[in-house]
């Protein structure tokens, strides 16, 4: 009985833990909850519902404003726990819904007075993925022809770097190239002057490999490689190339991979059904370019190599409005100017900076970075010659994806708030009895919910259906008792999957047959072909390895195994079997 009532209050918040899965990773604050009454109500029931709750909770809800007594919208003032006890009451019966009243906020908008020339960063959605993240804790280096600190750069962060053409550690651009790209990845923004760049939180690695004519050897740029995967650098930006293939650039590529460093590269200018190097190496992606309206770039390379589509910008004469405008210096004064450039070299610079965000949400592995960039890109259909590669590049898709990817400690404690865990009084209720199954319901269904929010696309029924079959079936027909009447199919209706074994005969011991990943493997095996009843199948098996683990841990009894360390050995590892397949249906479907 023990057993079963821990597996109950493991179950219940697990179902908790489901229902707010989809709410893990948001930011969402809400001081009122949204209440919407059955437009069949009359106001009179309403009116009597409204007092009921200012008696109850000593709140009164009012109505939205003066166009809501139609649809019989009311607002009233509270928190998660407030929340949670409205949808826990009576109340459900007369509203259609009730709901946090979040509070939203405009995508921010950089106070840069030329933003509005930069179609590129609407075009990638940077604005939604600023409400994220800019980038801090990520150092990008810039393999180019240096980047010199012009005024819309000097609120950004650079570490130290080095001038592999002069051999000198000062870094500095004189042409130009390089600090444009800088700009893109991430120019001074939100600094009332000039233009905004894309990761402007990030750290700059300026490594100049070409010259003031824009040439540069092989060797400078295996060894620039070399230096940023040593020093720090998340990203390199590689906006240069040419058609040989060297061995020893190939060796920095892969030496800076297996670092853990992501390497970002132009696909080329030549308008060839091939990407140029060193973009075409394996472990680097090529960044074919975009104009304004999102079609390729008529210079840009295509075809074999070719990873992502990125803005790059087309300049038609002496109108600069389809090119990317960064703050740069001229390349004959030196002097700092605003300017508009084209090419796949301005197209890999945000690609690389995007990358710098998904970094700084918590993704190291580039190999993982790389198939967010992708598998977040915007398709693009009918792409035979491969113009796009992935589709377009998509900031606000990729950081999204990162972070439903990645739950940090925020991310937690956020949800812990919002349940109502931080509440003293949870912990306190039932004394130190209850404060282990306590603790085992949060961290259970928070790693449930992290698995779900990871691989399941919405919450079902089917699958809160398998979860209570293997979990805890229907337990309170367990003890359900009518005079003269058979008890076992009670008990059979109150046993989880693993307890059926036992359930006709009334033994509390768990069957090795019944408690284990069979049914649960039969289940997946039959049913994973269905678009509905799949669901059932996985969340038997998330049930089911959750009862499992509740009966290893507790006091295992296992029929011909007893109930020591053997016993409690089978329940784990089938737990653990049981959770791997929930984990490969969920992705397989």
């Amino acid at each position: 009985m023990k057993r079963l009532l821990l597996a109950a209050l493991l179950g219940i918040g697990l179902l908790l833990a489901l229902a707010n899965a989809p709410n893990l990773g948001a930011q969402g604050t809400y001081d009122s909850i949204a209440l919407d009454f059955q437009e069949t109500l009359t106001d009179a029931q309403i009116q009597q519902q409204v007092e009921a709750i200012a008696q109850r909770y000593h709140v009164t809800p009012q109505l939205n404003s003066a166009f809501s007594a139609a649809d019989h919208l009311y607002v009233v003032s509270g928190n998660a726990r407030l929340l949670k006890l409205l949808r826990h009451s009576d109340l459900r019966q007369s509203t259609e819904s009730i709901d946090p009243n979040y509070i939203y906020q405009a995508f921010e908008i950089p106070n840069d007075p030329d933003y509005s020339k930069q179609w590129n960063l609407r075009a990638i959605n940077m604005e939604a993925a600023w409400h994220q993240t800019k980038g801090s804790g990520v150092t990008v280096a810039i393999i180019d022809t240096g980047v010199t600190v012009v005024p819309d750069l000097k609120d950004t962060s650079f570490v130290p770097g080095y001038d592999f053409v002069n051999d000198s550690t000062d870094a500095s651009d004189d042409n130009g190239h390089g600090t444009h790209i800088a700009g893109t990845i991430a120019q001074s923004t939100n600094n009332n002057f000039g233009v905004a760049g894309i990761a402007y939180e990030a750290s700059l690695m300026p490594l100049k490999v070409l010259s003031q004519s824009g040439g540069g050897t092989v060797t400078d740029i295996a060894e620039a490689i070399r230096f940023a995967a040593d020093h720090g650098a998340g990203v390199i930006n590689i906006s240069l190339g040419g058609g040989g293939d060297a061995a020893v650039m190939q060796e920095a590529i892969a030496y800076a991979h297996d670092k853990g460093v992501v390497i970002v590269a132009a696909a080329g200018n030549g308008n060839s059904n091939a990407a140029a190097f060193p973009s075409r190496y394996p472990n680097v992606i090529a960044v074919a370019a975009l104009d304004a309206s999102g079609v390729r770039a008529p210079y840009s390379n295509f075809g074999a190599g070719v990873d992502i589509a990125a803005p790059g910008g087309v300049i038609d004469g002496e109108n600069a409005a389809g090119g990317i405008l960064q703050h740069t210096i001229d390349d004959e004064t030196g002097e700092p100017v605003f300017r508009a450039f084209q090419g796949t070299s301005m197209a890999a610079p945000h690609v690389a900076a995007v990358a710098a965000l998904i970094e700084s949400v918590g993704i190291k592995d580039p190999d993982t970075v790389t198939a967010i960039l992708q598998q977040s890109a915007r398709p693009v259909p009918d792409d035979a010659l491969n113009h796009y590669g992935a589709g377009q590049l998509d900031a606000d898709a990729a950081v999204k994806l990162a972070q439903q990817d990645h739950l940090d400690v925020k991310d937690f404690l956020r949800w812990l708030r919002d349940s109502g865990y931080l509440n003293l009084r949870f912990w306190v209720d039932g004394g130190a009895v209850a404060l282990l199954p306590k603790l085992g319901m949060v961290l259970g269904s928070y790693l449930l919910a992290w698995l779900l929010r990871r691989y399941v696309p919405v919450l079902s029924l089917s699958l809160g259906a398998g979860l209570i079959a293997g979990s805890s079936g229907l337990f309170p027909l367990r003890g359900f008792y009518i005079f003269d009447l058979p008890q076992f199919p009670f008990r059979v209706l109150g046993s989880s999957i693993p307890e059926l074994g036992g359930a006709i005969g009334g033994s509390a011991a768990l069957n090795p047959l019944f408690a284990s990943v069979l049914i649960p493997f039969m289940l997946v095996a039959l049913l994973l072909g269905h678009p509905q009843w799949k669901w059932v199948a996985i969340g038997s098996c998330l049930g089911v390895a959750v009862c499992l683990a509740v009966s290893a841990i507790g006091s295992p009894q296992v029929l011909w195994l007893g109930s020591g360390a053997i016993a409690r050995s089978y329940l784990l590892v089938n737990a653990l079997l049981c959770f791997g397949l929930a984990k490969l249906g969920a992705q397989a479907s």
